[in-house]
């Protein structure tokens, strides 16, 4: 058996991640991953469904009001579940079941703490808040998780249907020396830009907030806090998200907006742009 080093493991992680799987969820999975790699034969599907075990066993804890364990149980079942791609990606022992098991399995997960968690507290308090916290939390989550891949299916039909831009002939032109006299960039446009750097950097993607950072709130960080902090934080973390898509949306719209208006391939035909 290989025995692989603990850059092999960071070689495998995304691109791009959010900033609650960069900073708070990797550092740990990536060194568990290479325990697992180099040390146990178990499977990628084997981590998905161990994540699954430990997301159900999460939810029953939310059910029964013991808050922390939940949140415990919820983050290594998220850390787990980051595992199985890293495995994957290490070993090039993915398969396509596996795919669609990880993304059932986090749906699932999801939903049963949702309902777990509503379910404890209205029991503890006859709340119900809770009830509507735990079909507010269910419904944001499946939107979120519909509306992605149909939004990358737009986009991918607008570029097909997109006129290729005319070639560029002759040499480029050299670049001229900036004028002392012309005023430089606003200050706020250089921070962004050294935010958007440090992002790159750190393989952070530029949104605050996403689907990842929303289960962390409500199943996490808000759990810890105790019982109080339950409905402002998820309140706070759905808007946050809901804002978030509706901002993704708009930009999709005008992304749009370039297509041609006759659609150019079967596949553009079945899908409204």
């Amino acid at each position: 058996m290989r025995a692989y080093s603990l850059n092999d493991v960071h070689a495998t992680r995304k691109r791009r991640d959010s900033w609650w799987t960069v900073f708070v969820v990797d550092p740990v999975a990536c060194r568990l991953t290479l325990l697992v790699a180099n040390h146990t034969a178990i499977t990628p599907n084997g981590l998905t469904r161990l994540s699954l075990v430990l997301g159900m066993v999460s939810a029953v804890c939310f059910a029964f009001g013991q808050l922390v364990a939940g949140a415990a149980l919820f983050y290594v079942s998220f850390m787990v579940d980051c595992m199985d791609g890293k495995i994957a990606r290490l070993k090039a022992t993915g398969t396509a079941f596996g795919l669609w098991l990880d993304y059932v399995g986090d749906r699932i997960r999801v939903v049963c703490c949702a309902i777990g968690l509503a379910f404890g507290q209205y029991m503890a308090t006859g709340d119900v808040a809770y009830v509507m916290l735990g079909a507010g939390v269910a419904v944001l989550d499946l939107f979120r998780y519909v509306n992605a891949p149909q939004m990358k299916r737009v986009r991918e039909v607008v570029r097909e249907n997109r006129p290729e831009p005319p070639a560029k002939i002759g040499p480029v032109p050299p670049r001229e020396p900036r004028d002392p006299l012309v005023p430089r960039a606003p200050r706020s446009l250089t921070l962004r830009r050294r935010l958007s750097r440090f992002l790159t950097r750190h393989r952070v993607r530029t949104h605050l907030i996403s689907g990842i950072e929303f289960h962390a709130a409500v199943f996490v960080v808000a759990p810890l806090i105790g019982v109080a902090a339950l409905l402002p934080v998820s309140i706070a973390a759905g808007a946050l998200l809901l804002l978030n898509e509706v901002f993704l949306i708009y930009r999709m719209w005008l992304f749009t907006r370039a297509a041609p208006a006759a659609p150019r391939s079967e596949n553009a035909q079945r899908v409204p742009v």
